[in-house]
Order: C-alpha cells, then sequence, then structure tokens
C-alpha cells in the first residue's frame, strides 16, 4: 500500500505525458512552418555584408546567401525538431547539393571524418561494458566501498561518483538508466527503514529523495566532461576545430583529460554542496543499504572471461589514448617518437583498436564466442548522433569555405563593439550554448553555435580553443529542466523530483558553473596547456 501512496497516480502521469506532449506537438508545428518561410525570408532578403572579391572587384555571394537561407532551415528545426534531428541532419548537406551550394562529394565528405569513427570505437566499447555486465560492476564496486556504509551522506557521495566515473567512458543516457533503479533501491530501503521505526514517509515530498535523483542525473552529464568520447558536444567541438581551424594546435584526448578531469571535479563539487544543501536527509543511517548493495553485488558472481576480455579492450584503448600526452611529457611535443606514435596510432585508431579486439578476444573458443557480437555493436553505436555530428561537421565546414562563418563573425564583432576582451566573448558564447542546450539537444546547439564560435574568435584574433572547450563544458551543464538531458528526464519520470525543485538548483549549479569552473578553466587551463 505504501508503494503505490509512493507513486505517481495515472491521473498524475497522464497529466504531465499531455501537458509535454502538447508543448512538443505545438514546438514541431510552429517549426515545421516557420522554418521554410525563415529561410526563404533570408533568401529573399538583401544582405549587403556578404560579398567576396573576384578578380579585383566586390560582388554578392551567393553561395554564401544560399548557403545562410538553407542554416537558417536547419538551425530553426535542430531547435522545434519537426522532424528527427539526425534527419535534419542529413537534410543539410543534402539542400545544399540540390541548390547548387556545393557538389555532392564534398557536401558529404565529413561523414567519413576520423572524429566519427573515433566515436563510434567508444560507443562500441561501452556497448560491450554494458552488454558484459562491466559496468555494474564498475559502479556496485564503488557503492560497496568500506567507506560508504549505511551513512546516507556517503551514499549521496558515492552514487554521485558511480554515475559520474561511468558516464566519462559510456553514454550518460545509459549510465543514468543503469544508476536509477539502485538509487531506487535505496530510497525503498530508507522508507521501509522508517516505516519500520512508525514513521511513514512520502518519497515524492522528500527531500533526500528529490536530491539523490538528481545528483544522480546531474552526476551523469558532469561525467561526460572526462574525455572526449564522454559526451557529443566534446567531440563535435574538436571536429569543428580541425574542420574550421586546422592552423590552431592540436588538442589530443590527453589535453583534454587534464582540463576535463579539472573542470569534472570542481562542478562535482559545486553540484554535491548545492544538492545536499537544499536536499539533506533527516536520519544518520540507512539500515537495509548495506544488505541492499551487498546483495546486488552477490548477484554479479565472479568475473566472467567476458568482463575480463572487456576490460582488457578499454584498457588498451585508454592506454593508446594517453600514450601521446605522457611520451609528449618524457620527449616534447615535437619530439620524433610523438610524431612516431601519432602517424600510426591517432585518437580514432586507438578507439578502433579497442573496440576490434572485442570481436577478436575469445569467450568460448569450441563454441567460437568472442566477447561481444556484431549485432549487439550495431545496437549499441548512436547512428543518430554519428549522422548530427556529420551533419554539423558538414554545414560548419560549408560555412568557412564559402565565407559565411567570417561574415557572422564580423557581424558578432561589430555587435560587440569591435574589440571585446576575451573573457567577455568566451562568456557570451559559454551562456549561449547553456542557454540553448536547456531548449534543445545539447548535440544540436553546439552544432549550431559552434562554427559561429569559431568563426567569430579568428574574426577577432582570438585562439578559437577556449572558446571551442568552453562550449562544450557549458552545453553539458543542462541541469534547469527534464528535456535539457536524457538523464534529467529519467529521473524526472520517478515523480519524487517537482519540476520547481530541478529549476532552482539547475539554476544555481548551471551558472556558478560557468562563472567559477567554465570561464576560468579555459582561459586559464586551457590556454596553459595549448599554450594558445
Amino acid at each position: 500500500m505504501n508503494d503505490l501512496k509512493n507513486k505517481p497516480t495515472p491521473e498524475e502521469e497522464k497529466s504531465a505525458v499531455t501537458e509535454a506532449s502538447s508543448f512538443d506537438r505545438k514546438r514541431h508545428i510552429a517549426g515545421a512552418i516557420f522554418g521554410p518561410l525563415c529561410a526563404l525570408l533570408v533568401w529573399l532578403t538583401p544582405i549587403a555584408g556578404l560579398t567576396t572579391e573576384v578578380d579585383g572587384v566586390m560582388v554578392h555571394n551567393v553561395v554564401a546567401h544560399k548557403l545562410l537561407a538553407i542554416m537558417t532551415l536547419v538551425a530553426i528545426w535542430w531547435i522545434t525538431e519537426p522532424v528527427a534531428i539526425p534527419v535534419t541532419s542529413i537534410l543539410g548537406p543534402t539542400l545544399c547539393v540540390v541548390f547548387g551550394v556545393v557538389n555532392m562529394k564534398t557536401a558529404f565528405a565529413a561523414f567519413a571524418n576520423p572524429m566519427i569513427f573515433l566515436f563510434m570505437g567508444g560507443f562500441i566499447i561501452a556497448k560491450a561494458m554494458m552488454v558484459n555486465g562491466l559496468d555494474k560492476r564498475i559502479a556496485y564496486g564503488i557503492m560497496s566501498m568500506k567507506w560508504v556504509g549505511d551513512s546516507p551522506r556517503r551514499i549521496f557521495l558515492a552514487i554521485g561518483l558511480a554515475c559520474m566515473l561511468c558516464s566519462g567512458w559510456i553514454s550518460n543516457t545509459a549510465t543514468a538508466a543503469m544508476m536509477f533503479p539502485i538509487a531506487l533501491g535505496l530510497l525503498e530501503a530508507i522508507r521501509e527503514m522508517m516505516a519500520a521505526n512508525g514513521k511513514f514517509i512520502d518519497l515524492r515530498n522528500y527531500k533526500y529523495a528529490t536530491g539523490l535523483m538528481l545528483m544522480t542525473a546531474y552526476a551523469c552529464s558532469i561525467g561526460g566532461v572526462l574525455t572526449p568520447i564522454g559526451t557529443p558536444p566534446n567531440i563535435i567541438m574538436l571536429g569543428f576545430l580541425n574542420e574550421l581551424a586546422p592552423q590552431a594546435p592540436h588538442v589530443s584526448f590527453f589535453d583534454w583529460m587534464v582540463w576535463g578531469f579539472v573542470a569534472m571535479v570542481c562542478y562535482f563539487v559545486i553540484a554535491y554542496i548545492v544538492l545536499w544543501r537544499m536536499f539533506p536527509a533527516d536520519v544518520d543511517h540507512i539500515d537495509g543499504a548495506q544488505d541492499f548493495i551487498r546483495d546486488h553485488v552477490n548477484q554479479l558472481g565472479r568475473w566472467t572471461r567476458a568482463q575480463k576480455n572487456t576490460l582488457i579492450a578499454f584498457i588498451v584503448a585508454v592506454a593508446l589514448w594517453v600514450a601521446p600526452g605522457i611520451l609528449s611529457i618524457i620527449y616534447g611535443s615535437d619530439g620524433e617518437i610523438v610524431k612516431e606514435y601519432n602517424k600510426y596510432f591517432p585518437e580514432a585508431i586507438a578507439a578502433m583498436v579497442g573496440a576490434l579486439l572485442l570481436f577478436f578476444l575469445p569467450v568460448d573458443t569450441k563454441k567460437g564466442e568472442m566477447t561481444l557480437k556484431w549485432k549487439d555493436a550495431v545496437a549499441g553505436v548512436e547512428w543518430g548522433t554519428l549522422l548530427l555530428f556529420g551533419g554539423g561537421l558538414a554545414m560548419g565546414g560549408l560555412m568557412y569555405t564559402t565565407g559565411l562563418s567570417e561574415w557572422i563573425g564580423d557581424s558578432i564583432k561589430i555587435m560587440l563593439g569591435g574589440e571585446p576582451s576575451e573573457v567577455l566573448f568566451v562568456a557570451i558564447f559559454c551562456v549561449a550554448a547553456l542557454l540553448l542546450s536547456e531548449l534543445t539537444s545539447h548535440t544540436a546547439a553546439t552544432n549550431l553555435i559552434g562554427p559561429i564560435a569559431i568563426g567569430t574568435a579568428l574574426s577577432l584574433g582570438f585562439s578559437p580553443i577556449p572558446v571551442a572547450v568552453g562550449i562544450a563544458l557549458s552545453s553539458s551543464l543542462g541541469f534547469m529542466m527534464p528535456v535539457s538531458t536524457p538523464p534529467n528526464a529519467i529521473v524526472y519520470a520517478s515523480g519524487y523530483i517537482p519540476i520547481t525543485k530541478m529549476i532552482k538548483s539547475g539554476v544555481i549549479i548551471d551558472f556558478i558553473g560557468i562563472a567559477v569552473v567554465t570561464i576560468p578553466t579555459v582561459l586559464l587551463l586551457v590556454k596553459l596547456i595549448m599554450g594558445v
């Protein structure tokens, strides 16, 4: 009976779904109507600044003007989603071919960018970890440590650490889906313990339940900043840097992990302090919590051959990713051994080596079973994300080659008063990325803002690396709304998080994070490491 009291009623669930569906339906319809209309309006509007020099004469840049109209449609549809975001990502390059902006080979070349294979390898390794149970073994291993015990505060911290460390290497969504039932089970242990003591609580109105759910979601997003493959915005911005600013220093996997680790730890500390102060526990011990964790650890049994093989493949990939950074420290970034290593084992190849090992490490040689089956690998690759990434790179590259990004950069430069400080410049784009990621997919938001920010940085004479990293970090701080990130949506479905509490805590963590972590990190640590 108490379980029924703690769950949203069918009427409440139906009402929440109806409201969300109604908002999404209106958003889709508005985008479907205004997207093409705005694109047509952009094409019909004379734009004096869109000119290019031909034989010493300034003429109207028709190609850039067409691309601007297409980008208008793509941007609106990425935000409003009248069709799936990956579909819009393919539509952009397709329209560029149809309307003569570029030929087909050039339009779709970005879909074979090496960064896509880096991401694909990461997806396959992550899928093997989930299929073979390595992710749960890591998560429960953290939860079962002696220092955790039955303390609500330490459990709160351990849940966050498990989510954060796992999501640095596997999908934020998958991590949230894995940790969500664990958090629910612990909350049920609290409810039963209090009921045994004659105190009945409604978890929907219980502060600690709200805090634990929010910690589960936020820590999954925070962990994604650790590595380039932790979340799509990271790899997208690295791709844009390679495409739009090839003259900039190369950002290695190791480089990213250095500032990613610092940012991740700082974000986590802020989130932990804010959430614990807002949603403290009213008990000192959770009777039954240790038994709950111990039972689940016992259910995992002994390490399987598949788990050991997956761990080997994962370690090999990580070792290949970080080796250039270690070699650079020893021999210098211009050392011959570093150049040779990067020639044969760039980040994408390192990812594919780790992923391919999974198909060669045997589990049962007699039956011919390997660590990962192809059907599982295919199911683990987020093809929509890869298409979105490819489409974003394609459109961003065309903005650069047609001169559109230079025109946008010059226009923003004028809006900012000509020569803004680099702090103001980075802050504006970080906040813009954050706010847009609260309204739509953070991947789509990064695809939209990334090329503009890099083009503007080059126009202003700034290094594009700090603002690119700032956008990637900021877009991972979508904590205010259930629709901001999949982890938010997953925990919100529990019914234990009032929307006002999510907005309030999200706003605080978002803007403290940008002001105290993101901007200082990109303007100090990133610039120091990259020498820009």
